[in-house]
This record gives structure tokens, sequence and C-alpha cells, in this order.
């Protein structure tokens, strides 16, 4: 199992590196469509969809991905979608999270199923806009959300007493979650003292909030995303958990599902851009 974990790893480390780093955005933008319709149709399955139901529910969102591609938004998206995003995540996250597990498959399945494919188009449009913004400033948003999961599991392990959602993922602690804030603290420390010693393609998502929002605003917005991040990985264990499932799919072996390695990025990368559109 470990060794199909790594292996995997690797491999998508492969595709995703050389996309990221190429000097023309177009590799990264056609790769991460078709994770993301995969993720779509990861999401249909999880809600009751029949394979063909789910299999079309993927085609559409990369449709979907292509017109926006076609118009041109990565480079000039509307603002409209930054805040279409933050409505779902924000509103709708807080209200399932609320409602627990059980609440889930009693909401109605064509509500649930346009939730996760708007939220899952919008998170794909925000990584493109990132990407055409430049590579430090998408690797940025990427290292927020790796570190906050880092500092949240170490921190979690030694602190956590208090249970953050144990109807929902019974591992996850308040311990974990301020961990994890204070990890992208330091890192926002270390990334800014490296930003201004080392020439860079543009601003990181750190130099970025705190030059327009203050220290202490800045800081505040970082918080708020670290805590986002912990909202996309609640919200996709609330929906395997209403349908019974451990992972979303066996897409990716040794890892689950796309959804499984993408939850925690999709309500940041989208919510990052509304804050700096503000």
């Amino acid at each position: 199992m470990l060794g199909q974990r790594i292996l995997t790893a690797i491999v998508l480390l492969g595709l995703l590196v050389p996309a990221l780093f190429a000097p023309q955005p177009w590799p990264f933008y056609l790769l991460t469509l078709a994770l993301i319709a995969a993720a779509g149709w990861e999401w249909g399955r999880l809600n009751q969809a029949g394979m063909v139901p789910a299999l079309a529910m993927g085609g559409g969102l990369a449709l979907a991905c292509a017109a926006a591609l076609w118009a041109g938004w990565p480079q000039r998206p509307p603002a409209q979608a930054w805040w279409l995003a933050a409505t779902v995540w924000v509103a709708g996250g807080a209200l399932a999270l609320r409602g627990g597990p059980s609440l889930w498959p009693r909401l109605p399945r064509l509500a649930r199923l346009a939730l996760g494919l708007v939220a899952l188009w919008a998170a794909w449009l925000a990584m493109s806009h990132a990407r055409s913004i430049g590579i430090n400033f998408i690797l940025s948003v990427f290292c927020l959300v790796w570190a906050a999961d880092i500092a949240a599991y170490f921190g979690g392990r030694r602190f956590g007493k208090r249970k953050l959602a144990p109807g929902i993922s019974p591992g996850k602690s308040w311990e974990g979650v301020y961990s994890g804030m204070a990890g992208v603290f330091v890192l926002t420390l270390v990334w800014r003292a490296m930003e201004s010693r080392v020439a860079t393609d543009s601003l990181s998502l750190y130099g970025r909030l705190l030059e327009q929002w203050g220290l202490l605003g800045g800081l505040a917005a970082l918080a708020f995303l670290a805590g986002m991040s912990v909202v996309g990985d609640l919200m996709e264990s609330l929906v395997k958990r209403a349908a019974g499932a451990k992972d979303s799919s066996r897409l990716l072996p040794g890892h689950g599902g796309v959804l499984d390695r993408v939850d925690a990025l999709l309500p940041v990368f989208p919510l990052a851009l509304a804050l700096l559109a503000w």
C-alpha cells in the first residue's frame, strides 16, 4: 500500500511540476481541467448519481471550464465568480456542517449536485487565474493549504482536546485548527523574508494581503483562509460519510480520489481571490 501510494505521488508530481513551471500556462490549465472533470464525476457518484449521469456531469464540467478558457477568463476573470464561490462556501458550508451527515442526503439532489459543480468550476477558474498571475503567487496559495494541514495534524496530535466536528471527522480538534493558523503565520514570515531577497515573477498571496489589508488585516485574512481549508476538508468528509464511502473514488491508487487530494484547496483559491478583489 505504501509503495503504491509513493508511486502514485511520483507520477502526479511528474505531471504537475512540468505543467506548473511550463513557459506558458496552457499545460497547467489542461491538466487541472482534466483533474477537475474527474472530481466532477466523483461528486456525482458520491451524491447517488448513476454511472452515466456522473460521467455526463464530469464531461459537462469540463466543457464549462473549456468555455471559460475560450472566453479568456483565466487571464481576465469576472469578479462575480469569486463572490459566488464565497457565498457557496461560507453560507452553504456553514449550513451543511451544522446539519451534519444526516441532513445532507435530505437536501434536494439537484441542489447538492449543482453546489458541488459550481464549487469545482470556481476552484478551477481560480487556480487558472492564479497561474496566470505568476508561479510565486500560485505556489504561495498551495503552500498555505499544505502548511495549514501539516501544522494542524501535528498540533492536533500534540495538543488536541476539544473535538471540532466529531460527527464528521473525529480526529480533528480546535487546537489543530489554531495550530494550522499558526503554521500559516510562520510560513508568511519566512516567505516574505525570502521574497524580499530573491527576485520572483509575482508577489505572493501573503505579500498582497499584507500590503492591501495591513498587518493585522492581512493576518486575519490568512487565518480565515486557513480555517476555510479545514471547511473544505470537512465538507468532503461529510459527503463521504453520508454516502457511506471511505474515499471519493479509486482513481489515484493509494490516495483515493481526486476530491480526497484537493478538498482543502477548493475553497481557498477562490476565497483568496475574493479577498484580493475586495
